[in-house]
């Protein structure tokens, strides 16, 4: 189980600037493409200027650039808002990318309702769009720490992946640093217990963490699971949850149908397990206006309040 560091915040985006810096000096196939928003890149840019790629706001050029690179033998690092990037790009990154299998690195920001930015910035749909592509890796960070450990093993793995963060500017952290490993394919016990499960990802996680703590002192004992590997999924985690535990809540800053939870449904589904009770919890068939992450939370009834209380209903 999980030892937990809540209170700080770091910006998601630096860690990744950071560390795209420490592995471009490793390697000089290491390309950063991006669409006019490279500010936390810029030690990389000043470093390896010809390595470093602006593309302006034309994420289907800029997916195409990274193509052409990966084909030469180069390992190309992507980094945009969410929604412009997985969906004006959407057919250069199924046809050009993933069709050709090629290890292209698409690192988001603005994750679910965290942009501020109102409907048009929102991420609502890219977990569903992603993972439908054959061939493609999708990662939801809800922990900044998390992203050094997922680009160093990204360098290894096999074909195109995804990685979605929240805003990227004052990211929670959640675990104690070197307390977790994180293995693409697997998910992080971040809460046992016997009554519930709740799976999250992303920003949900310190929801759901949150909430377990909550319900513990009302003795309920819910099992927390940080599902960052979308795609490919901890089966086992899955079924294990069906069989321990008296209901399944599914939290995500995503659509309730389309994303995790209807990965964790497949699953159940194709293993022939039924669990007791089982619950999505996300944004509803509505375009979110603006506001925070945490207000538009609580507006649409998935924070830590709303998820004690489907507990509480569920278990009755």
């Amino acid at each position: 189980m999980a030892s937990f560091n809540f209170g700080d915040r770091i910006s998601g985006r630096s860690v990744i600037g950071d560390t795209l810096h420490e592995m471009g000096g490793e390697h000089d196939n290491l390309f950063i493409l991006t669409a006019d928003t490279g500010l936390a890149l810029k030690t990389f840019r000043n470093d390896f200027p010809e390595r470093f790629i602006d593309v302006g706001i034309a994420e289907q050029n800029m997916v195409g650039v990274a193509a052409g690179l990966a084909l030469e033998g180069n390992i190309p690092f992507i980094m945009g808002m969410i929604p412009f990037m997985t969906m004006r790009a959407c057919e250069q990154i199924r046809t050009a990318v993933c069709y050709q299998n090629l290890p292209v690195r698409l690192i988001g920001t603005g994750g679910g309702l965290t942009s501020g930015g109102g409907s048009t910035h929102n991420a609502m749909e890219d977990i569903a769009l992603m993972k439908s592509l054959v061939n493609m890796t999708v990662i939801s960070i809800g922990d900044p720490q998390m992203i050094r450990d997922i680009l160093l093993a990204s360098w290894d793995y096999p074909g195109p992946m995804f990685i979605r963060l929240a805003q990227g500017k004052a990211d929670r952290v959640l675990y104690q640093p070197g307390s977790q490993q994180f293995t693409i394919g697997k998910s992080i016990v971040a809460r046992d217990g016997g009554d519930v499960t709740l799976f999250s990802h992303g920003e949900m996680v310190f929801h759901s963490i949150n909430a377990a703590l909550e319900l513990e002192k009302k003795g309920i004992h819910a099992r927390v699971v940080d599902m960052f590997s979308i795609k490919p999924i901890d089966q086992e985690a899955i079924v294990k949850a069906a069989e321990e535990t008296r209901g399944i809540v599914v939290v995500e800053d995503h659509l309730t149908y389309g994303g995790l939870a209807s990965s964790i449904a497949d699953v159940l589904a194709d293993q022939g397990v039924c669990p007791k009770a089982f619950k999505r919890m996300g944004i509803p068939q509505i375009y979110a206006g603006f506001g925070s992450g945490d207000a538009l939370h609580a507006k649409y009834g998935y924070d830590t309040p709303n998820i004690i209380s489907a507990v509480e209903k569920m278990l009755g």
